[in-house]
């Protein structure tokens, strides 16, 4: 984890250890993304790479309902609520988990075994659950500060859209509409969060956990593609009844 603080941090200083953790942390780092981004992938690890991430879109409501439950200020509630909203969708706003079933939709994976998660890796499951579960346990200034991953968010999110449409031919502006969403959703998100944490991690306790939790949910992005990249690239050791693209469902 991080070194040990030994007297607190201004706000400015606490912004610029939490953007120093994710400058080296963060997943656009990983090498499945280069791959990814490169158009280096066939056809089976794309479905691969959407099947798995899934998982990680359908927990985050169920993250932040975790959260607003044990919540007792009632604005941050109400502020809060907007991302479950963004996800899971309301009235005529589909959300975010809809827009990202449009993109496994397009590969050619039935969506009901994708909801599912029958095909996603061992490893994928456990780390999103892992993620939601740290969120119900921690005091609400650090399970905040465990989104602040959307810091960087951005930046990735304009990479894999034009990577994706100039490198597969299989790809259409269509079923790229979550991540152009992404790009004005996240950053109002994590200026939020950001700005909360600034004024409410205080004491050397809250902020060595402010900035543990964004360590851990750096861990939690790296560990699923690190999982995939075991699974599809290299060595190639797909678990027991694990999405294979050589046998691919019906």
């Amino acid at each position: 984890m991080n070194k040990p603080l030994t007297a607190p941090l201004s706000p400015a200083e606490l912004e610029d250890a939490l953007r120093t953790i994710g400058h080296a942390r963060y997943h656009n780092l990983h090498p499945f993304h280069h791959l990814l981004h490169g158009g280096k992938l066939n056809f089976g690890q794309v479905q691969a790479w959407a099947l798995n991430r899934y998982c990680y879109q359908a927990a985050i409501p169920r993250k932040d309902a975790a959260l607003i439950s044990r919540i007792h200020d009632r604005e941050l509630r109400r502020e809060w609520v907007q991302r479950i909203l963004d996800h899971d969708g309301y009235g005529d706003e589909e959300g975010g988990i809809e827009r990202w079933l449009v993109l496994t939709d397009g590969l050619g994976l039935p969506r009901d075994y994708v909801i599912s998660r029958q095909g996603a890796l061992p490893a994928t499951v456990y780390a999103v659950e892992a993620y939601v579960d740290f969120v119900a346990r921690q005091p609400p200034v650090v399970a905040v500060a465990s989104c602040l991953t959307e810091l960087f968010a951005p930046a990735i999110h304009r990479e894999r859209i034009v990577g994706l449409l100039e490198n597969y031919d299989f790809i259409d502006d269509k079923v790229l509409a979550y991540f152009r969403r992404r790009l004005t959703q996240a950053p109002r998100d994590a200026d939020f969060a950001l700005d909360y944490i600034k004024r409410h991690a205080l004491t050397v306790a809250e902020q060595q956990g402010v900035l543990d939790a964004l360590t851990f949910k750096c861990n939690v992005l790296w560990a699923q593609l690190d999982a995939l990249y075991s699974a599809y690239v290299a060595p190639g050791m797909i678990p027991p009844g694990a999405f294979d693209p050589a046998q691919p469902p019906c």
